[in-house]
């Protein structure tokens, strides 16, 4: 199975087609060492979802372009069937084969991104690529909090984006020497 990536477009705003952020996604992911099956989540959302998750999840008002919810478990979920996980029911095995490691959620608001694209990516397909693997390295438990941490980020996101998004203009790069790394950025480096 390797990994695979399921995407959903929950909102109208601005065009997106998930098959294709999901291809990339799965080939970011296919080049990080996962070690055996894994599973992703990929939501495209309105804004007043976005901001209502930022709200829950970070206590900051307003949508933002990309939050990344990462699943941290230890052990495979309990196997049976729920509320009372009893039993697998008639027919299946006891045990599955092997569970597929659950990396987590990824949720991008397109209509955030349009308006961010200008300046950040340069136009809103290089910025809903952008988001995708941000969102994808933050699962992966890279973080901006720091300047160190936000450069090697970004370095990691620019040679992920060149071998498998294809090249971005330079514009798209603003080398924000000297400015806060949050700046422009809405991201979900708090997570």
């Amino acid at each position: 199975m390797g990994v695979e990536v399921f995407a959903a477009d929950e909102q109208s705003d601005h065009p997106v087609d998930p098959l294709r952020w999901a291809r990339l996604a799965e080939a970011v992911l296919g080049e990080a060492d996962i070690g055996g099956d894994a599973e992703l989540s990929m939501l495209f959302v309105d804004e007043a979802a976005m901001a209502e998750l930022n709200s829950r999840f970070l206590g900051r008002e307003g949508p933002t372009d990309v939050l990344a919810f990462p699943i941290d478990e230890e052990e495979p979920a309990e196997s049976g069937r729920s509320p009372d996980s009893g039993g697998t029911g008639p027919g299946m095995p006891s045990e599955p084969e092997e569970v597929p490691a659950l990396l987590g959620d990824i949720v991008i608001c397109p209509a955030v991104a349009h308006h961010n694209a200008p300046e950040h990516a340069g136009n809103y397909d290089d910025e809903l690529a952008l988001l995708v693997v941000h969102g994808l390295l933050h699962l992966m438990g890279m973080d901006h909090q720091e300047d160190a941490e936000a450069e090697e980020m970004e370095t990691r996101e620019r040679e992920l984006l060149a071998r498998h998004y294809g090249e971005i203009r330079a514009e798209a790069w603003p080398g924000r020497q000297g400015e806060d790394v949050e700046a422009g950025h809405n991201g979900p480096a708090e997570l």
